[in-house]
């Protein structure tokens, strides 16, 4: 490679780790503070062997001595730990993995749209994806006039405990399953986008599409949202695994699973909400419209923001600073 590809190839690496230096940025993590000191020295290695008495490798060797002092200084988490992984490093490191977000939407959307097409050319589709006992029970709620009754029948905190937990069940499946070389996570997205297709149609067909999605979109928003998130979190841990790049498949691997976790930790606070919303506020299928309306359009807004926009925000804000340091190189 070219020095000056290899340069326009890391240089953002490089000013990350040189700004955590300069500003002392006691608030970063050990673990990330020691994977941009891996990823530097590995650099430095690189161009030792092939740009032996180039600037890059005096400014690569700069780098690397300077921190070494640092990283064995950190010994504490900082009592911040907990905000800022949530407000800028979590931020930084979905940035890196919009593609596997948008890919793990793809999946889901289309498998959505062939279980609504499937339900609505099979009449017994339906059944066979979400069972007899519920389309029955479903039919009977329709029947009496309330057909979101489900969302009634059980104690608020049992459901919000319930849905909580299995949601979050769930989310670690997508993301586990990943290690089957990203298939498992394209299979989660796929199983849960047939399920919701045919879920929906079934709706549309009785006459009640817009009860359905004024109700079940209250807490399905953030839920599936999320779920799908975590998809994205199962695909980081298959691509590390089928695509090592200059790394051995096994650091590949680690680095892979530890982002993936990363992303899976991050839709907690989201899955709690979903849960408090499906155990305490879908419940009140009475509420007007405008109110459900406003609670799926902000579950909406909170998701996009936080999973798309910010972390573009939160990565430009970053490199401002120092997007003209190393010109020279």
């Amino acid at each position: 490679m070219r020095e000056a590809a290899f340069v326009k190839q890391n240089k953002d690496k490089w000013l990350r780790f040189e700004n955590v230096l300069e500003e002392n940025q006691s608030d970063l993590s050990p673990d990330e503070l020691s994977s941009l000191y891996l990823e530097v020295t590995d650099h430095l290695s690189y161009a030792k062997t092939f740009y032996p008495k180039s600037k890059t490798t005096q400014y690569l060797n700069y780098l690397a001595s300077q921190s070494h002092q640092k990283i064995y200084k950190t010994k504490r988490e900082s009592s911040r730990r907990f905000i800022t992984f949530f407000t800028e490093e979590f931020p930084v490191l979905m940035f890196k993995y919009q593609k596997q977000l948008l890919l793990s939407f793809a999946t889901f959307l289309i498998f959505c749209i062939i279980g609504a097409y499937s339900a609505a050319t099979d009449g017994a589709y339906v059944r066979s994806i979400l069972g007899d006992g519920y389309v029955n029970m479903t039919l009977e709620n329709i029947q009496n006039n309330d057909p979101m009754r489900v969302y009634k029948e059980m104690n608020e905190v049992e459901m919000f405990m319930g849905i909580t937990v299995n949601n979050i069940r769930v989310a670690l499946m997508a993301f586990i399953l990943g290690i089957l070389f990203s298939i498992g996570s394209l299979y989660m997205m796929m199983q849960n986008g047939v399920m919701l297709g045919s879920f929906q149609y079934f709706f549309y067909d009785k006459g009640l599409l817009w009860e359905s999605v004024r109700t079940i979109w209250i807490h399905g928003t953030i839920e599936i949202s999320v779920i799908i998130i975590a998809g994205a979190a199962g695909l980081v841990l298959g691509n590390g695994i089928l695509f090592p790049g200059t790394y051995t498949r096994l650091e590949s691997f680690k680095r892979s699973m530890k982002d993936g976790l990363k992303i899976v930790v991050s839709t907690i606070p989201f899955f709690i909400i979903a849960g408090f919303l499906e155990g305490f506020v879908t419940r009140h299928t009475e509420m007007p419209d405008w109110l459900a309306i406003f609670i799926i359009s902000i579950s909406l807004l909170l998701i996009l923001f936080y999973y798309v926009v910010y972390p573009r925000i939160a990565y430009k804000k970053q490199l401002h600073p120092l997007n003209e340091r190393i010109d020279h190189l």
